[in-house]
């Protein structure tokens, strides 16, 4: 993937998006590439604390909007798009369209395994991240490795598991997941990926990370390979 300019699709531009996009910003503008952001949310006071790219007087305002004109501060040569959309089924092919790779950072697991499938189907590189309370996730799909839907079958039942407001979320873990996020985009981009079917999972009490090294699932709904899961 190296050479020609490239797209990177960033949905959600909250707490995972904004530090993705701050950590991406200087070097896809520095490549010529562009970075679009997706997000029907606006902006909350309550959320300031992890969501780096929005200021106290953009509350209120279109998540995509504040987060735009932050990166046009710092980043003026940086080509930014947005798309003021929610992912869903009705829209979810139409969005992916046209990019490279596709950041997930939303908070949610229907849209988890919804871009996790649609990524699949489409043979696009997807990184996942998630954050709850001190912990957080990520993962690269990548085709010809495990996906997201080899470890984690399927969404949860409603209400078995807290949601991300439900939860709490620490900030920081909510900056070091979407930086990391950010590196991996870019070393899929150079056709480096670190974390192909890899889910890394990291502590923010303890300071530690692991790996969890999936192979593809034979019976996966989304991949229908084979997944083998081991510590290392």
């Amino acid at each position: 993937m190296t050479g020609a300019r490239r797209r990177i699709l960033v949905i959600g531009a909250g707490g995972l998006g904004c530090p993705a996009l701050y950590a991406l910003a200087p070097k896809l503008a520095e490549r010529g590439d562009t970075v679009a952001i997706a997000d029907d949310d606006r902006v909350d006071v309550s959320n300031l604390h992890r969501q780096i790219l929005h200021r106290t007087e953009d509350v209120g305002r279109y998540k995509v909007d504040s987060a735009r004109e932050a990166l046009g501060r710092r980043w003026p040569s940086l080509t930014v798009e947005t798309q003021r959309v929610r992912v869903g089924a009705g829209n979810v092919h139409e969005l992916l369209r046209g990019h490279d790779v596709i950041l997930d950072g939303t908070d949610s697991f229907e849209s988890k395994f919804l871009l996790n499938d649609a990524c699949v189907q489409a043979r696009l590189p997807l990184v996942h991240g998630g954050v709850t309370r001190w912990s957080g996730q990520l993962m690269a799909v990548v085709p010809g490795h495990a996906c997201y839907r080899c470890l984690f079958e399927a969404p949860p039942p409603e209400g078995a598991a807290a949601s991300c407001q439900e939860a709490g979320i620490l900030g920081a873990v909510a900056g070091v997941i979407g930086a990391r996020m950010a590196d991996e985009a870019l070393a899929i981009l150079d056709g480096k990926p670190t974390r192909a079917g890899v889910l890394q999972v990291y502590d923010a009490r303890s300071g530690e990370s692991r790996k969890v090294r999936l192979r593809p699932r034979p019976s996966c709904a989304a991949c229908g390979t084979r997944t083998e899961a081991f510590a290392s």
